[in-house]
């Protein structure tokens, strides 16, 4: 059995994989302020050893790491992970943000960036990982949102299509269970990136889209061939309700 202390040890272990020894000494000081157990990779390869054999909370990876990229060490750890990663990117690399999004990473910072933002950030998308399910229509809170052929167990935050396990991201997650619990009525682009990311969205960020197109891919169309995410254009999307 785990204890609580241990349990608050691992709910609060982030891991830093950036070559900037400078950049992780900073928030690594201003993260332990913060509550939070910290440890640093300086390369990909040792980034990748300690993220696939310690129980990390969180992730933050930068794109551009000697030896693999970022992208491939993502990729690695989402063949056996779900845990949440923010990437670093550099400023007005937006193809690096859309690349790393669609590859299953939960949120970006482009550098520079301020450490408050960054501990905003994480506590935000740390936030939507405890939430409990509550139905905005009844009021009342619950623990399955089902809708046509697919399950959300909030418990567990799991998604089946057809009995069959759907591996979502918790960004992902986050946005579908939004979705349903408004099945049939659309949701604003601006309401899902406070709800799913807790800020604003800002001019040509393209999160919110990347999200849903991967949604898209994972769960399929409906039974009848039914698009189950309808996109309307300049303001949000809707779950199609069956």
């Amino acid at each position: 059995m785990v204890s609580i202390s241990e349990t608050a040890k691992t709910e609060n272990s982030i891991l830093i994989i950036d070559d900037d020894v400078d950049l992780c000494d900073l928030l690594t000081s201003y993260l332990q302020q913060e509550g939070y157990r910290i440890e640093t990779a300086f390369n990909s390869q040792d980034g990748l050893i300690k993220a696939q054999s310690n129980g990390f909370s969180f992730i933050v990876l930068d794109v551009m790491l000697p030896g693999m990229s970022g992208f491939d060490v993502l990729r690695k750890i989402r063949l056996t992970s779900q845990v949440p990663i923010l990437m670093l990117t550099a400023r007005g690399g937006e193809v690096d943000r859309i690349v790393g999004l669609e590859m299953g990473a939960d949120d970006y910072m482009p550098k520079p960036f301020n450490p408050r933002e960054l501990v905003a950030r994480i506590r935000a998308i740390k936030r939507r990982g405890r939430e409990e399910g509550w139905n905005e229509w009844s009021g009342e809170k619950t623990d399955k949102l089902i809708t046509g052929d697919i399950v959300l167990d909030l418990g567990t935050r799991t998604v089946k299509r057809e009995g069959i396990l759907v591996v979502l991201t918790a960004a992902e997650f986050s946005l579908l269970e939004k979705l349903i619990i408004n099945v049939g009525h659309v949701v604003k682009r601006e309401d899902l990136a406070r709800g799913v990311f807790g800020r604003n969205l800002a001019m040509f960020d393209r999160s919110i889209d990347v999200h849903i197109s991967s949604l898209r891919k994972k769960l399929g169309r409906q039974v009848d061939g039914v698009e189950r995410i309808k996109t309307v254009r300049s303001v949000g999307y809707l779950y199609v309700g069956v």
